[in-house]
């Protein structure tokens, strides 16, 4: 499920306790043969259940004389926070919380697949407004320092506003469905599947989605730069299945159908509805178009718009004198941020060899 941290002051809290709790392992990764990943429910990471309980992923591990346990967590950011901790190897995430959890505590992190990006799974929803100008003065429901909240302030930007024009009301994600239906609720901000329980009701407009900011809400597999750099066959097990599972979900196929009626029921709907968030997920089935994307400008250009609203948040901590603290590597020796403190990294080398077939 995606979400980013509560409150300011927990978000500081917890990167402060994971800068002082990195374990030994997650400072000084070596060769290994038993590897964790975690992963949430989210449309985008569901292909995991699959790889997992279908056991694509054992296949894989043996091709390269390892095992990996594909491990759910229910909560998002515990996944996240117990990766950041050394507790795994690697864990499903979103690009403003790679950047904001892992890297902002100092775990060297790399973004091993590119999985997918909302291409309006995340929506603004009003009961009054008829577009994003008609916000100005209201009051917005979404949960704060989220991928709702950047989304949020992105949109605003984009048609001459600001937050200082709006007031928000910190509300989780498993409240955000009831909330809409109180009167003192007018706006929300949410995403998939809470989108769509919510806008079943008479009074919900959909006013602005995150098709409109194609490519900058990314979902991503990312890992321990250390044990992949120390690892490689991790990360070509992990990209082989992976992609092995894309392949399969594109065939049309009755496995196809099969796979998907699983992760539609494991992720609380049907069929019909996983269809529906697929609809609104621009998922990256083909490994090449994955490196193209990860090759982009536009990467660049989203990861310091991410970077900014993070300082600006206080998403960085109190050690974060400007936006450039955590340096960002993309393919080609492209950097942006502190290029001593490069945290985060877009590597297209294992999602390039199962381009070319060379897995």
């Amino acid at each position: 499920m995606k979400s980013s941290i509560f409150t300011k002051f927990t978000k500081v809290l917890s990167l402060s306790v994971l800068t002082l709790g990195l374990t030994t392992s997650s400072l000084h990764a070596e060769t290994k043969k038993d590897f964790k990943v975690a992963w949430s429910i989210y449309v985008g990471w569901m292909p995991w259940d699959v790889i997992a309980s279908e056991k694509i992923i054992d296949k894989w591990a043996t091709k390269y004389g390892i095992n990996i346990d594909l491990v759910q967590i229910n909560d998002y950011i515990e996944s996240i926070n117990q990766y950041s901790a050394g507790q795994f190897d690697g864990a499903a995430m979103v690009n403003i919380d790679a950047l904001s959890i892992p890297a902002a505590s100092g775990v060297d992190s790399t973004v091993l697949i590119m999985g997918d990006y909302s291409n309006g799974n995340d929506v603004i929803i009003s009961k009054t407004a008829n577009d994003v100008k008609d916000l100005k003065g209201s009051t917005l429901n979404l949960l704060e320092l989220s991928v709702s909240h950047y989304f949020l302030a992105r949109t605003l930007e984009k048609n001459g506003l600001s937050e200082r024009d709006i007031s928000i009301v910190n509300t989780s994600d498993a409240d955000i469905v009831s909330a809409y239906t109180t009167a003192d609720v007018q706006n929300v901000v949410a995403w998939k599947p809470q989108v769509s329980e919510i806008m079943k009701m008479d009074n919900a407009k959909n006013i602005y989605d995150s098709s409109k900011i194609p490519g900058e809400i990314m979902d991503m597999l990312v890992v321990n730069t250390q044990t992949l750099k120390d690892n490689p066959n991790f990360g070509k097990a992990m990209v082989g299945a992976w992609y092995e599972m894309m392949g399969i979900m594109t065939s049309n196929s009755e496995k196809s159908k099969k796979y998907k009626t699983f992760m539609a029921m494991n992720s609380g709907t049907d069929l019909a509805g996983f269809n529906d968030q697929l609809k609104t997920t621009h998922m990256y089935y083909d490994a090449k178009k994955a490196v193209e994307f990860v090759q982009s400008p536009e990467i660049i250009k989203t990861m310091k718009f991410i970077s900014k609203f993070s300082f600006d948040h206080g998403l960085y901590g109190d050690g974060a004198s400007d936006e450039n603290f955590v340096g960002i590597e993309f393919p080609n020796g492209k950097t942006i941020g502190d290029k001593g403190n490069i945290k985060l990294r877009f590597d297209d080398t294992y999602m390039k060899m199962a381009a070319e077939s060379s897995l």
